[in-house]
C-alpha cells in the first residue's frame, strides 16, 4: 500500500501523479490559452475572436487571462475600443503561430479526406496584370464546378510571402531564384517586342536589337520604381538592354495601351498579346531573339500532404491556363 503523507490537514499525492496533473493543466490551460489569443490576433477583436470559434466572448477573455497568468506576461492591450499587442504579445504570436497553423492544416487536411467534396477558403495571390487578364475570368469556372470553396484573389506584383500574408496558393512570372516554394510551370513566358501596323509604316521595323535606339520606346516600370530592362537571346547568350524612352508607366496594361495608340515599342508578355497579334492590331519585332527562359508558374508551400481545396485548384488552373493557347510564336508561325 502506497505510503500517504499527512501535512496540514491535507494528503499529499505521490510526487509522479503530482508532476502528471500538474503537466495536464497546465497544457490545457496553455493550448486553449494560445488558441485564444492566435484568434484574438488573427480577428482583431474578442468578440469576433469568440464567433470564429464559436464559444462565449468571456470563455476567450478567460482562457487568454489564465494564459497571460502562466506567462506572468501582458499579451494585449486592451481599451473598449480597440485590442492590440505589446511587445511581448507579438513576440509570443510569431513563435506561436507556425505551431497552431500546423494544428490547424493537419485538422483540416483529416475534415478534407473525409468530408467529401472540397470546401474552406483559398487565399490566392497572383501578379496584376497576369492575375486579371489570365487567372481572375478562369475563377467562375472553379467557382461553378466547387461552389464550397471560396477564393480570396490579391492582386500583387510583389515575390508574395505565404506565412505572413497567409497565400495558400500563388502566380509567378519569369524566373524564379528562391526555395521556399513549390512552382509548377504552367506555360512557358513569352516576351514580345510589338508595335501597331501604323507604327511601322511610319517609322520601320527593328531587324537587331541595336535597332532600339533609333524607335521610341516605351517602357514598364516595376514594384521598385525601376525601369525594367527588355531582355533579348543573342548567339544563345541573354542580353539586357534599356532603350532610350520618354514613356513609361507602373502598369502593364497601360503600356499596352500606349503600344495599341501607335505611341511606340514595347516588350509586351506574350498572354497581353496574343489575340491583338491574331486579329492584325499588334506586328510582333524581333521574334528571332525572343528570350526564353522565363514561365507562368503556380507556387505553394511545401508541404507534404495537400488540402483537397488548393489541390484541386492546382489541377484546374493547370487545365484550364494551358489550353488558353497563350504561346503566340508557335501559333502564328513566329518561332
Amino acid at each position: 500500500m502506497a505510503a500517504i503523507q499527512a501535512a496540514g490537514g491535507r494528503l499529499a499525492q505521490p510526487p509522479e501523479r503530482e508532476r502528471g496533473d500538474a503537466l495536464a493543466s497546465s497544457f490545457a490551460t496553455t493550448y486553449a490559452g494560445v488558441l485564444a489569443f492566435i484568434a484574438v490576433v488573427h480577428e482583431g477583436s474578442f468578440a469576433r475572436a469568440a464567433e470564429r470559434l464559436g464559444i462565449g466572448r468571456s470563455a476567450v477573455s478567460r482562457s487568454v487571462q489564465k494564459l497571460e497568468a502562466q506567462l506572468d506576461t501582458r499579451l494585449f492591450l486592451r481599451t473598449t475600443r480597440s485590442t492590440s499587442l505589446t511587445g511581448e504579445g507579438e513576440l509570443f504570436y510569431e513563435s506561436c503561430k507556425p505551431g497552431v497553423e500546423r494544428i490547424v492544416q493537419a485538422v483540416e487536411e483529416m475534415r478534407d479526406l473525409r468530408a467529401g467534396p472540397p470546401r474552406g477558403q483559398l487565399r490566392v495571390c497572383a501578379p496584376v496584370g497576369f492575375g486579371r487578364k489570365v487567372v481572375a475570368p478562369l475563377l467562375r469556372g472553379f467557382r461553378e464546378r466547387y461552389p464550397e470553396v471560396g477564393i480570396d484573389l490579391v492582386l500583387d506584383d510583389g515575390a508574395p510571402d505565404f506565412i505572413a500574408d497567409r497565400i495558400d496558393v500563388a502566380f509567378r512570372n519569369g524566373r524564379l531564384d528562391d526555395s521556399q516554394a513549390i512552382a509548377k510551370q504552367l506555360i512557358p513566358m513569352q516576351m514580345l517586342v510589338c508595335a501597331t501596323p501604323g507604327y511601322v509604316a511610319l517609322h520601320g521595323m527593328p531587324h537587331a536589337v541595336e535597332d532600339l535606339v533609333r524607335h521610341r520606346c516605351i517602357h514598364l516600370r516595376n514594384a521598385a520604381n525601376r525601369l525594367c530592362e527588355w531582355e533579348f537571346k543573342v548567339g544563345g547568350q541573354v542580353r539586357r538592354t534599356l532603350p532610350p524612352s520618354s514613356l513609361s508607366f507602373n502598369d502593364a496594361d497601360l503600356v499596352l495601351r500606349a503600344v495599341l495608340d501607335g505611341e511606340g515599342l514595347a516588350q509586351l508578355a506574350g498572354y497581353q498579346v496574343c489575340e491583338h497579334l491574331r486579329a492584325g492590331r499588334l506586328l510582333a519585332c524581333l521574334s528571332p531573339y525572343a528570350p526564353d527562359d522565363r514561365g507562368h508558374y503556380l507556387c505553394y508551400q511545401s508541404r507534404r500532404h495537400l488540402p483537397a481545396r488548393i489541390r484541386v485548384f492546382i489541377d484546374h488552373m493547370t487545365l484550364q491556363v494551358r489550353a488558353l493557347d497563350l504561346h503566340c510564336l508557335d501559333s502564328l508561325g513566329l518561332g
